[in-house]
């Protein structure tokens, strides 16, 4: 017999396993599609960030995502900072509307970018028309970009010519050191940045190509990061005194941009600019005027000559002298200088009294003092600097190859100024002045802020664990 209950059970419909499965394949592909939709919204949300926030600047923070950024993360990184700025902007927004100055600065912005990123920099921020720009991977990255942007620039303002526009022109100012790299802000609203004085001086060293009437100017920090300066066509410029800063800085004009025939006779004229550049600060202005003169007559369009030449008329004149004075003044040893490691601190300061007797000698007219100098100079790079590469090498100081790249310029550029010594065919006035450059932009520039640095770092890593009683 059958089980009772056998006739309250229905048969199954035909194919019902099939419809089953068929509705479970309807889901699946729903929920595959789901899928794929948020992956897309995902990615384009990030690729939305990432024009924000760039990727690259996440790899500096060592961040895989935007969402592994939180408040507070920082890295130190050795950059080449770039500030450009597009001249007399003020006045040629004044004249556009709120819609027409987007548009302007949009048309703009939109032909440097491309510019940046392929020298591998990184748009930190734009500043109304303003760019910060970052190069972590060398100066010479960041210099040849700048000369990439100007050149760019020439064909965006041919395109406004065209369209019956005023052409644009901008500066650009270049400065190498270590900087911190992080987030600031509060929890709902944060940002990247980077802090530290190579930023600021960045900043100054771009305003003062408003001064020199010059597109392009670095810092003698980004010169000693150069592989080979040999490359580009730079020649000395001044001695500024920074707004905020005790120690003066060097700043260089590139002019690799500059017409054909301008840049030819600067070519040209290049030894003697400088030299004439010496014998203002100087106050050799009779000798300087003299060469300035015979630039002007090479380089007839030569602004930054015609800049000097009315400076010393203006002394003539009025006496007023615009120099940062240092050069013919004792230097007053200060903190920055120390760096916390006994013999090399030790070493600092023999170079910094020997940099005083050679700076307040009464007259430098023999090889004597320069053969003093250069020989008290090949000791300290055989021993001073020597020391210290051992200690970066066995310590593993994360910034050592920029360091050895500094301590190789300062070692051409001495060995350089030794040979003209030896040869005694420059005017001991004029190589005074330049070996004083020398050793005034390394202990301002290299002593007071890379040894610095790395004096902190290797006298954490030298100290020993501080013990704990049990």
């Amino acid at each position: 017999m059958g089980n009772a209950n056998d006739k309250n059970q229905l048969p199954e419909p035909a194919g019902s396993e099939g419809s089953a499965q068929d509705a479970i394949q309807v889901i699946l592909q729903k929920v595959i599609l789901a899928h794929q939709q948020a992956l897309s919204l995902l990615q384009q949300t990030e690729m939305a960030y990432g024009r924000l926030i760039p990727r690259q600047l996440l790899t500096l923070l060592e961040k895989d995502s935007i969402v592994d950024v939180k408040l507070g993360d920082q890295v130190e990184r050795k950059l080449t900072i770039m500030f450009s700025d597009i001249r007399n902007f003020t006045p040629l927004s004044e004249s556009m509307t709120p819609g027409e100055n987007f548009e302007f600065i949009n048309s703009y912005l939109s032909q440097m970018e491309p510019v940046i990123s392929k020298h591998r920099g990184i748009i930190d921020k734009y500043m109304g028309d303003a760019i910060m720009a970052l190069f972590p991977h060398g100066a010479d990255d960041a210099l040849s970009g700048a000369i990439a942007m100007l050149e760019k620039l020439n064909l965006y303002n041919a395109g406004r010519n065209r369209a019956g526009y005023v052409p644009t022109q901008i500066g650009i100012g270049l400065n190498t050191g270590i900087v911190m790299i992080g987030t600031v802000g509060g929890t709902n609203r944060m940002d990247s940045t980077v802090i530290g004085d190579p930023v600021n001086l960045t900043s100054r060293i771009e305003e003062a190509t408003k001064t020199y009437h010059v597109p392009l100017l670095i810092s003698q920090n980004t010169l000693y990061d150069l592989t080979d300066p040999a490359k580009y066509h730079i020649r000395f410029l001044d001695r500024i005194r920074v707004k905020g800063k005790t120690q003066p800085l060097s700043v260089y004009e590139v002019f690799d941009n500059d017409p054909a025939d301008l840049r030819s006779g600067k070519i040209t004229s290049k030894p003697k600019f400088e030299e004439a550049i010496a014998y203002y600060h100087l106050k050799e202005i009779p000798r300087s005027i003299e060469l300035l003169n015979q630039c002007i007559k090479i380089a007839p369009k030569d602004i930054p000559a015609h800049i000097y030449l009315a400076r010393c008329e203006d002394y003539l004149t009025t006496g007023q002298h615009l120099s940062t004075g240092e050069l013919d003044n004792a230097l007053e040893w200060r903190a920055e200088f120390h760096i916390g490691i006994e013999n090399i601190d030790k070493s600092h300061k023999q170079l910094f009294d020997k940099i005083n007797t050679f700076t307040l000698a009464e007259k430098i007219e023999s090889n004597n003092a320069f053969h003093e100098i250069f020989a008290y100079l090949a000791n300290h790079a055989q021993v001073s600097l020597k020391t210290e590469e051992n200690l970066m090498h066995r310590y593993s100081y994360s910034f050592l190859d920029g360091h050895l790249q500094e301590h190789k310029r300062f070692i051409e550029n001495f060995m350089a100024l030794k040979k003209e010594a030896e040869a005694n065919t420059c005017d001991p006035l004029y190589l005074s002045f330049r070996t004083k450059l020398l050793l005034f932009d390394w202990l301002t520039g290299h002593v007071a802020k890379a040894d610095r640095h790395m004096g902190r770092y290797l006298v954490h890593a030298i100290q020993p664990p501080a013990s704990h009683s049990a």
